[in-house]
């Protein structure tokens, strides 16, 4: 279980993402750029970076087929359900090529990263507001992209800011059950959409990333502080 690409824990409660320290790529860099590490393994020079971020604008587009997948997806459908289906259907339409070469694989995590906005927010709009829209907005960064599809106008700037700065301390946690899952699943020599579709399935549960809304859940049933410690109690 042993990975060069995140440690947790080296050094008491510390996070690390190839040797980096969370709190300065979370202060220092954006999302794009710890991406481009984790994927790619190091951080960019400022011309890689600006190569990187117009190659993840030229992909955020999803295929016509793709979008009456996520047209059919019911609206009370649990949003990493469509994350998994929509990764499931792009699989088919553009496959992993047979050699299963580790730089096909960062082509198509690169294409994950930048459609997954794109098609949560296309099914959220069709599903709720009837809306075919437009997935080209000129934001950017990926937070910028989910915030203006989301709301339709551009985002505020410090709205971008904080789901930036989110994205990057989520960005990877070591030898967790959604990386176990899509391991076991690449062990098999299986592709990279099964891989990555299996950990979404995993990521789901109440017990890994599904936490959150158990936690607000929990949350909710209280009005103050007195109230939640009874309750926890």
């Amino acid at each position: 279980g042993q990975s060069g690409i995140c440690t947790v824990g080296r050094e008491g409660r510390m996070l690390h993402f190839r040797g980096y320290d969370i709190h300065e790529l979370a202060e220092r860099s954006s999302f794009e750029e710890v991406a481009y590490l984790l994927v790619h393994g190091t951080l960019p020079n400022a011309y890689i970076f600006s190569r990187y971020q117009q190659k993840l604008l030229t992909i955020r587009g999803l295929p016509a087929p793709l979008k009456t997948v996520l047209e059919n997806i019911p609206p009370a459908a649990q949003p990493m359900d469509v994350l998994r289906t929509g990764c499931s259907m792009l699989g088919t339409l553009l496959p992993e090529r047979d050699d299963r070469s580790a730089q096909g694989a960062r082509t198509i995590a690169d294409r994950l990263l930048s459609s997954f906005p794109s098609m949560l927010i296309y099914w959220y709009q069709y599903a709720r507001n009837g809306k075919r829209i437009e997935l080209e907005t000129g934001e950017e960064t990926i937070a910028g992209q989910f915030l203006h599809l989301l709301h339709g106008v551009p985002p505020d700037p410090a709205h971008v800011k904080a789901l930036d700065t989110s994205l990057i301390l989520y960005a990877e946690h070591e030898f967790n059950a959604s990386t176990f899952t899509s391991r076991v699943i690449s062990g098999t020599g299986s592709d990279m959409y099964s891989a990555m579709t299996g950990a979404i399935g995993a990521l789901r549960g109440f017990k890994h990333g599904g936490a959150n809304e158990v936690a607000i859940e929990i949350i909710q049933r209280f009005c103050n502080p007195d109230e939640a410690e009874d309750g926890i109690r």
